[in-house]
Order: C-alpha cells, then structure tokens, then sequence
C-alpha cells in the first residue's frame, strides 16, 4: 500500500511517501501553487501517477486544548475536495508541533517536506 502524507498550508504542501511493507518513510516534494484548485489538480495527478492508495493529511489541533480551530476545518476541506477528485481514502494524524521537531532535523529534506515525514510517523505509531 502507497501512503502519502500530507503537511498542508497555504503556501507550500510538503509530501510525503511510504510503502507499506518497506516501512521507510521518504520526503516526496512540495506543492508550491498558488491557487487551491491549482493545488488539489497537482496532488490529484501525484495521487494518480504514483498509486497512493491513501492519503494522510497532519491536523493542527489547538495545542491547549486539542480543539479544532480555523486552520483544521480549512484542512478537512480541501481533504473532502480532494476525496471528491481521486475517491482515496484520507485520514488525519496530529501535527503539533511537527514544524518545531522537523526544524531539529538533519538531512536535504525541506522543511514541509520533513513535517510530512514527521505527520506519517505519527500515523504509523498510532
């Protein structure tokens, strides 16, 4: 199974990749559009070319509380939205504080691209 992990924002979408069985985790790219429908044709065609059968998008929870806030609702739309383009399952992982632990990396990984590793780990783990 090809899993692709999600790190989404405004700007830039940092990828992520893994195959089951192999269970290494790689950094896939960045989505640098600036429109979201420009985004969601982009990710739709990796989808497609790839074979991703799943789709694994990071939810920034309030760190407080763990509530939802603006910035997940936008992330549970533009998942539906892309869900409506490829019929791919998609689910979410907590991303708190991806950013900060992806800055402590090593490696030629970008920044997003990293905080997508860091969103499929997590997914892994729980």
């Amino acid at each position: 199974m090809n899993i692709l992990g999600v790190d989404y924002g405004k700007n830039k979408i940092g990828l992520a990749w893994l195959q089951t069985g192999l269970d290494i985790i790689l950094p896939f790219g960045l989505i640098e559009e600036k429109t979201r429908q420009r985004q969601l044709e982009k990710l739709a065609k990796i989808i497609k070319e790839e074979n991703i059968d799943k789709i694994i998008f990071g939810f920034p929870l309030t760190l407080e509380d763990m509530s939802e806030n603006q910035n997940t609702k936008r992330i549970k739309l533009f998942a539906e939205d892309l869900y409506k383009l490829t019929k791919k399952e998609f689910q979410f992982a907590d991303e708190r504080l991806t950013t900060a632990e992806a800055r402590s990396m090593d490696g030629d990984a970008t920044l997003d691209e990293k905080a997508a590793m860091l969103i499929l780990k997590t997914y892994l783990d729980n």
